[in-house]
């Protein structure tokens, strides 16, 4: 795939993709959502077990949308750009693999909303996070007012959202935004272990899991543990479950195939 916005690398079963439009700080217009958007539906998610999301360069991961081309919208245009960036973004949430975003700078408006939708996040410590939408009269519109809330708490998102502030790495790692914060030169190579580390074990309970923490958030708790009970039984439908247990019995290594 060749975009003229993102920047591919595969290493093994991790696949890196990087948002490079430097002149704007990667900045998101409608050619990068629609990119983006092309190229999660055309990942493969049986060859890859894990996606890393960054920003091209050392300033920024995505500095936000682009103001010029949201300065002239009308209502509905504007309804209609953000429902495509939340669109994209709940397609890059709910890939059956795990995503780690590396914010590697600036994470505004939908660059924090970007990194939100990926499944872990961890960051350089010269990064910078804010939703700062309500100094230019608008709100956050990638569904950054849904996930900000359920990762940080109520209080503190409408803190951040309403007066629309930045925050550094370590505030971000302080309420939880991030999982850890890593110097600058660090950040891909810590990104790259994680990821590793994450391929190496059994995808398919890898992927169950990633489906019962994201299915089960807004579930009653009855109904959350029997859909886990449900899923657990299935992994022991798989190849990987038989091979994994009986190379722990045999005090052995398992090579998961993900059947």
């Amino acid at each position: 795939m060749n975009y003229q916005y993102l920047k591919l690398a595969e290493n093994g079963a991790v696949c890196t993709v990087a948002i490079s439009a430097p002149q704007s700080l990667n900045a998101l217009n409608s050619t990068i959502l629609g990119e983006l958007e092309d190229f999660v539906d055309h990942l493969d998610c049986n060859k890859f077990r894990c996606l890393i999301v960054t920003g091209d360069g050392e300033k920024s991961f995505v500095a936000g949308a682009d103001i010029k081309e949201m300065a002239d919208l009308d209502a509905a245009q504007g309804q209609t750009f953000g429902a495509k960036g939340a669109r994209v973004f709940r397609k890059i949430e709910t890939l059956p693999i795990p995503v780690i975003a590396a914010v590697n700078g600036f994470a505004l408006g939908g660059g924090c909303e970007l990194a939100m939708a990926c499944d872990i996040r961890i960051c350089s410590s010269n990064a910078r996070f804010g939703q700062p939408e309500v100094g230019l009269g608008i709100i956050p519109g990638f569904s950054g007012t849904v996930r900000m809330a359920r990762l940080v708490g109520m209080g503190i998102a409408k803190e951040l959202i309403f007066s629309g502030r930045t925050m550094k790495a370590d505030e971000a790692l302080r309420i939880g935004l991030v999982n850890a914060v890593y110097e600058p030169a660090e950040l891909m190579d810590k990104a790259r272990e994680m990821a590793e580390r994450i391929a190496t074990n059994a995808p398919i309970a890898v992927r169950y899991a990633k489906q019962c923490i994201n299915n089960e958030y807004d579930m009653p708790a009855d109904e959350a543990i029997a859909y886990e009970s449900k899923m657990f039984g299935q992994c022991f439908a798989t190849e990987d479950q038989k091979n994994g247990m009986q190379a722990f019995i045999n005090k052995g290594k398992c090579e998961f195939q993900g059947k």
